[in-house]
């Protein structure tokens, strides 16, 4: 594996901090002989300010391994955090808050409330944590993921790229300290998926976003500054700068 340089305390010039990890890692479905093992001691830890694909064949832990460090399942043992915050260690309404206050998501099917328009979809996370909206933050948001002339529209009105593109913009508006996307270009065309993928990576470079993406498509992962690879609930290779043939092969190699 290519080595990630962590510093546990923010503001050390050269090095990185830790937006999440898990140390550990196992998730476990089902007893004894129909034990299932999702994840089998998983370690990884994401840096702030980076985009990481999470690749892997079906059934190799990468969906489980993003739910369990987001918060939104539960490990059988290990830890995961956001920040220092151990998950594990809040409670149902500490953990909901933590979920609403410092996590963003983007899931392959938009989630978006049918019944909003788009511009109130992108502020109801900001809304519903009793915050302020920042009205500076939010047009540079809605500028950058070109969102302008459609913020009155309902999703029905909307395609599924633009769908997507205000389930991004949500995400970043919130300003959450980490990004987890599940599959975000899924249900998209390849046009389309392309987009949100370059909003994605901007939201890295120039606001320094960090996300964390589950994909199984070598050009999206393309897009990150780094690619973890799963098998079996295990990592097993870890490389900077992937590219759609780097991703390929290693692909290819685990059997992917």
């Amino acid at each position: 594996m290519t080595s990630l340089t962590i510093a546990s305390e923010i503001g050390v010039p050269g090095t990185a901090t830790v937006a999440a990890r898990v140390t550990d890692a196992v998730k476990t479905y089902g007893a004894a002989d129909n034990a299932v093992h999702a994840l089998a001691g998983v370690s990884v830890q994401f840096a702030t300010g980076r985009f990481t694909a999470i690749m892997g064949p079906s059934g190799s832990g990468k969906s489980t391994l993003l739910h369990c460090v987001a918060g939104l399942d539960t490990l059988t043992s290990g830890s995961a955090h956001i920040g220092e915050t151990d998950i594990a260690r809040l409670g149902d309404r500490q953990l909901t808050e933590l979920r609403r206050d410092r996590v963003g998501f983007i899931f392959q099917s938009f989630n978006l409330v049918p019944t909003l328009t788009a511009e109130e979809n992108i502020v109801l996370p900001v809304k519903l944590a009793g915050r302020k909206v920042d009205q500076a933050w939010f047009g540079h948001v809605v500028d950058t993921v070109g969102l302008g002339p459609r913020l009155k529209h309902r999703p029905s009105e909307l395609s599924g790229g633009q769908q997507q593109r205000v389930a991004v913009a949500r995400a970043l508006v919130a300003r959450p300290q980490i990004i987890f996307a599940d599959e975000p270009t899924g249900n998209l065309d390849s046009h389309s998926g392309s987009e949100v993928l370059s909003f994605m990576r901007i939201a890295v470079r120039e606001f320094r976003q960090t996300i964390v993406m589950v994909t199984h498509d070598p050009v999206a992962a393309s897009y990150a500054d780094r690619a973890v690879f799963l098998a079996d609930g295990r990592i097993v290779a870890d490389i900077d700068e992937p590219t759609p043939d780097s991703v390929l092969n290693q692909m290819r190699t685990i059997g992917g």
